[in-house]
């Protein structure tokens, strides 16, 4: 093991205090990895057997990798098991199923019984409208109610449903609706983002042009401005207000498609990646009972956009399908102020949080003081996903959110349908920066690019060894693209793509994507690694190292760091240098260090990388930038580099 590597996977095991401890959900978890160890696919027959189905399975797994299928032969609706079950039962009916904010302060609370309402009648008139199982249906939203409801009513008639970014331009949102061959759209007139009215509807109007299979619009009057609508566009509210009983439910097949889900295609066509109906369902579920652990009177804030996968799997499929109470608020997390984030928790007492791991860093950012003014003695859970968890950072979160909250650090693919590695709530032990062991139902391997398998402690690529029910089984229209993509690399394997080493203590660690990996006169490091030894540093609040050309080394690597506002950027700048180099070796030194008060991110919290590497190296962003959450971050850190060129006479 390198002295790099050592460092950087070195933190101990953090035994779970005994105040986080969980006897049901350990006892759970004891059965569901007993099932595991006789027999994944046995513990996937449990988990299908908390569902309801239309019409029971008869064969649990056909085909392997590639062209597994799962559940065959059965029928169920995701909407019967999300919204239905729990409006029939009376115990559940008047529960809160949802509580909305938006960013201008509206608060709207819908239970599950109001949510089935909704849901039926609006399912009732896309079929009016002539949308039928199999249909495309575009939505277009914020984190709305709405938007909720469109996704379910999708799935109680068999539509297929294909949720775009609010952030989306014109470009991003034609591509994918042509893609799609999309049948109609379900579109917000406006959504609020930092305090200015974002024009939904303007852009979907002119993306049609290039988006002809388009037939009808569903208005959403998200602003109440009562925007006039043309001959082929309908009002939400008329068209649910008209109906006057439930679409009946749809029995679909569970291997049936459900969803498709864009990768954002800076490089090439987007990929519409493919999730079933069943499989979907029963993974998402289970991935919520593990990562979140559902208990009475749980308020679950999944602080994420509807537009990316992470919403349906933990909030409008897997929190709906566990019956719990969800959080939506549409807005940033900053604005009007830094308090919004607790402010929002201690409105609705939030018991568990779900954000990426950029939210947490920002928190950080915004210091103690401001956590310590908003102690949140209901939360329970902090869980992150998205991107890699920094040990200093999970630190942090775990001392000064909620007085002591556990954290938990999950690991997925929008191609995997869930996260896959995490302690799980209430059970596990924890370690600053890991992603734990797989959960039931799960089975990975390490490999060397020669396809075998590595030791404890060295680098790798992830890759998964067995077929689950939430791992995508095609690409739209390229079931070729699928199979080459994702399963030509490594023979009988689903490749990650990333790269990855596990402990001595069998703690996964996810190093980043493997083209992020650089060669630095010919020694190959992560650039996860040099940015972990960055964001190191006290006054660090977050950090981005990316690789850009060199003329004699071949690759170096540049890191872009925002610091405490206490913090004196120069010095900084120059001990996050000396760190590197102690710490990972000389050849790994920093060609350059930029310190910005923001980065480019993804409405998710997601650094967007790829644009700090085109601005440094081009000068400006090559690509798609349409998720990208605020334009002004882009800015900033263009004038930073071309003033640290400026400066340094390159």
């Amino acid at each position: 093991m390198s002295d790099s590597l050592t460092e950087f996977i070195s933190a101990p095991i953090s035994p779970l205090p005994e105040r986080w401890r969980s006897a049901v959900h350990t006892e759970a978890a004891t059965a569901a990895r007993a099932l595991h160890a006789q027999d994944p696919d046995e513990y996937w027959a449990w988990a299908a057997g908390q569902q309801r189905w239309i019409r029971p399975w008869q064969t649990l797994r056909t085909g392997e990798l590639g062209d597994c299928r799962y559940f065959e032969g059965g029928q169920i609706n995701v909407a019967d098991n999300c919204v239905d079950r729990w409006a029939e039962d009376p115990a559940s009916a008047g529960r809160t199923a949802v509580i909305w904010e938006g960013e201008p302060g509206e608060i709207r609370t819908v239970t599950y019984s109001e949510l089935a309402h909704e849901v039926g009648r609006l399912a009732a008139g896309l079929r009016q409208l002539g949308i039928a199982r199999g249909d495309v249906v575009g939505i277009y939203m914020p984190n709305l109610v709405e938007a909720i409801a469109s996704i379910q009513a999708c799935n109680r008639i068999g539509a297929i449903y294909t949720v775009l970014f609010s952030g989306f331009g014109e470009d991003a949102v034609a591509s994918r609706l042509s893609l799609a061959d999309a049948k109609a759209v379900i579109v917000a007139d406006a959504s609020y983002r930092r305090e200015r009215p974002v024009e939904l509807l303007e852009i979907l109007r002119a993306a049609r042009r290039r988006a002809p299979t388009v037939e009808h619009v569903i208005v959403v009057d998200r602003t109440g401005r009562g925007v006039a609508l043309r001959q082929d566009e309908s009002s939400y509210r008329e068209l649910v207000d008209a109906q006057g009983r439930s679409a009946p439910l749809e029995p679909l097949a569970s291997s049936d498609p459900a969803f498709l889900i864009f990768t954002s295609g800076t490089e090439s066509q987007p990929k519409g990646v493919v999730h079933s109906v069943g499989g979907f369902l029963v993974g998402t579920w289970a991935n919520v009972r593990w990562q979140v652990g559902p208990e009475p009177g749980d308020v679950y804030w999944v602080a994420a956009d509807v537009g990316w996968l992470t919403f349906p799997i933990q909030a409008a499929v897997g929190g709906l399908a566990q019956g719990m109470t969800l959080v939506c608020y549409e807005g940033a997390l900053n604005v009007p102020s830094p308090a919004r984030f607790y402010e929002i928790c201690a409105r609705h007492r939030a018991t568990k949080v779900l954000a990426a791991p950029t939210v947490l860093r920002m928190l950080r950012g915004f210091g103690d003081d401001l956590a310590a003014a908003h102690p949140l003695p209901d939360l329970r859970l902090v869980t992150v996903q998205g991107e890699p968890l920094d040990g200093e950072t999970f630190t942090w979160a775990t001392e000064h959110l909620g007085g002591g909250v556990p954290v938990v650090n999950a690991y997925g693919q929008t191609e995997t349908g869930s996260t896959w590695t995490y302690p799980i709530y209430g059970v596990d032990d924890l370690k600053a920066g890991s992603v734990g062991t797989p959960v039931p139902g799960h089975e990975y391997a390490v490999l060397s690019d020669a396809g075998e398998p590595v030791a404890p402690g060295v680098k790798g690529n992830l890759v998964l060894t067995r077929p689950f029910p939430t791992l995508a089984y095609t690409v739209w229209r390229d079931h070729q693209r699928y199979l080459s993509t994702y399963f030509e690399r490594f023979p009988g394997c689903y490749a990650t793509w990333d790269e990855a080493v596990v402990d001595v203590d069998g703690h996964l660690w996810v190093l980043g994507r493997a083209d992020d990996v650089i060669n630095i006169a010919a020694h190959r490091i992560s650039t996860m690694e040099i940015e972990a030894s960055v964001a190191s540093h006290a006054d660090v609040t977050e950090a981005a190292v990316v690789g850009v050309p060199h003329p004699t080394k071949g690759t170096v690597p540049v890191a872009f760091i925002t610091v405490r506002a206490s913090a004196d950027a120069d010095t900084v700048s120059a001990e996050a240098r000396r760190t590197v180099a102690a710490q990972i070796g000389g050849y790994a030194q920093l060609e350059a260090v930029y310190v910005t008060p923001a980065m480019p991110k993804t409405r998710t919290g997601k650094i967007m990388r790829r644009l700090l590497r085109d601005i440094v190296v081009r000068g400006a962003p090559v690509g798609d930038i349409s998720a990208m959450d605020d334009a002004s971050a882009l800015e900033a850190v263009t004038i930073v580099v071309q003033a640290g060129r400026a400066s340094s006479g390159a």
